[in-house]
């Protein structure tokens, strides 16, 4: 399973576009059906002047196959290799072509991925059928389409200083927001070592259905009836130390598990825009903590949901607390980098006086009746420049490379056997 996640993970990488993936170490030899009636080397696709034989389709499917990749069905190998021709006739024509020493480079990492040396990683490949050959030139096209994106669209695509002062809000008009989606595991101390197993397999999963599916089991976070699924959320509202860790994430891609009090989280990042207003930076969030026995019991939820139709605002769970011990009731003002990364990660999910009910504590005994009361604006810097600046870069570059693509598509003509 890590072999095959490590290569998975490389797959995702660059601009490729991650789909439904195929099952998990699948290691047999695809075989095109068209292709038995046919010579391997006759044309299966015409791409403008270049072709495509059916050896070339039939290697790649065995290629990805042999990965347990996403994207081996031969609809999507034919889309590849047409996508594929039209950059190297791009390319071509820019003159730019891969140098032989960064291929190599690139097997290398390739092949780090699933913890061999390129030698044993061609071997293995060579095992199920896929020559050298059809790896080289797989990760050629990668490598020297980066290269090509970056040549001719990375001057468009640097952010200026204003614009990294918007994404991170301290222009007071703008920034950047994150879609992700959410699995929350609640553990206690007879649980944990089973949920951080559980954690280890969710962070390889391959695709959103794969993870959608795993919230809607696992997940005791509210999101888990839609699949996990989190509205835009503005990156300020984050905790500032998951803040960098988000902006990492391509779409697609899984954090590592994030271990909290009582519970481990996921995350997969679905996308990334910028926006004209919204995103704001705070130095200090009001919130309010009721703690009711009986950790995520039926009995439990249910008064939650109860107290929360009693309540409008903070202010009110003072006569809820009434007559109970002090330390039922907490109401802190903490700056955002003080507040347990378990709670901030609720409390961004708030609007003013909503209520969260995901979070225990007391190794699961006790629920969080989690209500956010109030914001306050700063204008101070938590996320690196650098960091923004990255992923916007990240974010305008693979646009270019998708509309560029597009184009190609649109004047090209492509004739399939």
């Amino acid at each position: 399973m890590q072999l095959i996640s490590g290569f998975a993970r490389f797959l995702r990488s660059g601009w490729l576009k991650p789909v439904a993936p195929v099952l998990v170490g699948a290691m047999l030899a695809v075989t095109t059906p068209q292709a038995d009636a046919q010579s391997l080397f006759s044309p299966a696709i015409k791409v403008n002047q270049d072709i495509i034989t059916w050896y070339e389709l039939n290697q790649r499917q065995q290629f990805l196959s042999a990965l347990g990749a996403p994207g081996a069905s031969e609809t999507e190998v034919r889309n590849a290799l047409i996508d594929e021709r039209l950059r190297r006739q791009a390319m071509r024509e820019a003159g730019i072509e891969a140098a032989p020493e960064d291929i190599q480079v690139g097997i290398d990492e390739f092949a780090a991925r699933g913890q061999l040396s390129s030698d044993q990683f061609l071997q293995l490949l060579a095992d199920q059928g896929v020559d050298r050959e059809t790896v080289r030139d797989f990760v050629a096209d990668q490598v020297s389409w980066r290269d090509y994106i970056s040549a001719r669209y990375l001057s468009q695509a640097r952010p200026t200083d204003d614009e990294i002062n918007r994404a991170l809000g301290q222009s007071g008009g703008g920034g950047l927001q994150v879609l992700l989606s959410e699995i929350i595991i609640p553990v206690n101390q007879q649980t944990i070592a089973q949920a951080e197993l559980l954690a280890e397999e969710i962070a390889r999963l391959e695709g959103y259905d794969a993870f959608e599916a795993a919230a809607i089991q696992y997940s005791a976070a509210a999101t888990r009836e839609n699949g996990g699924r989190l509205d835009w959320l503005n990156l300020s509202s984050l905790p500032p130390a998951l803040q960098p860790l988000i902006l990492g994430l391509k779409n697609g891609d899984i954090t590592q598990p994030l271990t909290l009090p009582n519970a481990i989280a996921l995350f997969q990042m679905r996308g990334l825009r910028e926006v004209a207003t919204g995103a704001t930076n705070y130095s200090e969030i009001d919130y309010a903590i009721y703690n009711m026995p009986g950790g995520r019991s039926a009995d439990t939820l249910a008064n939650a949901a109860k107290l929360r139709e009693q309540i409008d605002t903070c202010d009110d769970l003072y006569g809820i607390a009434k007559d109970q011990p002090a330390e039922v009731l907490q109401r802190i003002q903490s700056s955002p980098s003080e507040i347990p990364r378990d709670v901030a990660l609720e409390l961004a999910k708030l609007d003013i006086n909503e209520v969260s009910t995901t979070l225990t504590r007391n190794n699961g005994q006790t629920l969080l009746f989690l209500m956010l009361c109030t914001r306050t604006r700063d204008r101070g810097e938590e996320t690196s420049r650098t960091d923004v600046a990255n992923a916007l870069t990240q974010q305008r570059l693979t646009a270019f490379a998708d509309s560029l693509l597009a184009q190609l598509r649109a004047e090209a003509t492509i004739v399939e056997q």
